[in-house]
């Protein structure tokens, strides 16, 4: 049986547990059950994820993101990471990923989009920002073999009905929608299909509000 590593943010929280589910019985599925939040928070503890989940070497694939962090926003300051370091770290951690997981295929999500409007002065995020640190992400990890799954684009022009919040998309179609994309490029990687999850009697991870933040 194959093995997959979901690691993110908040948005993985929406979708790890649909993708569990629809591959049962093809592939184990492993995520940490926080929050990994920043580029440099997941740089400092995958390989305490790795170890603690008892998730091995033999990790057939990973499928990571971090962004959404990096490029908030607070009291009208600049985003809380540099995009310079932004790309570093994320050159680094896919380094990291490398080396802790040798057999596995790489990808990195794109951090996606939110609603501006929706959101508090003190607290926010712009659209335009997250498309920019996207870029740098994309930038860094060229001339390496990590493949792009492409988040943003398929949330940049989502109608309301598919969010939950101004951040996130813990509805029933946000979630099918999300889970489906990043389903998708798994399976094309893996060569394997997915089982239909009936989103009508889904039920996500049981976070805690403390746990998946904003």
């Amino acid at each position: 049986m194959k093995k997959i590593v979901l690691i993110g943010d908040s948005i993985r929280m929406g979708y790890d547990k649909y993708v569990k589910e629809a591959l049962e019985g093809v592939c184990e599925v492993f995520y940490p059950e926080e929050n990994c939040k920043f580029a440099e928070y997941v740089l400092r503890f995958v390989h305490e994820w790795k170890k603690n989940g008892g998730w091995g070497d033999d990790v057939d694939l990973v499928h990571w993101n971090a962004g959404l962090w990096d490029a908030l926003e607070l009291f009208g300051d600049e985003p809380l990471t540099s995009l310079s370091y932004y790309g570093e770290a994320i050159a680094r951690i896919d380094k990291r990923l490398r080396m802790l997981f040798p057999k596995a295929k790489i990808v990195f999500a794109t951090s996606t989009s939110v609603n501006e409007g929706m959101s508090n002065p003190d607290f926010t995020r712009h659209n335009s920002i997250i498309e920019e640190y996207n870029s740098v992400a994309i930038s860094a990890l060229s001339g390496t073999d990590t493949v792009i799954s492409d988040l943003y684009s398929v949330t940049c022009h989502l109608p309301d009905a598919y969010r939950s919040d101004w951040v996130h998309f813990y509805t029933p179609k946000g979630i099918e929608l999300i889970g489906g994309k990043v389903l998708s490029v798994i399976c094309g990687l893996l060569d394997i299909n997915p089982t239909e999850v009936n989103i009508d009697n889904f039920t996500p991870e049981k976070y805690s509000r403390q746990n998946i933040g904003y």
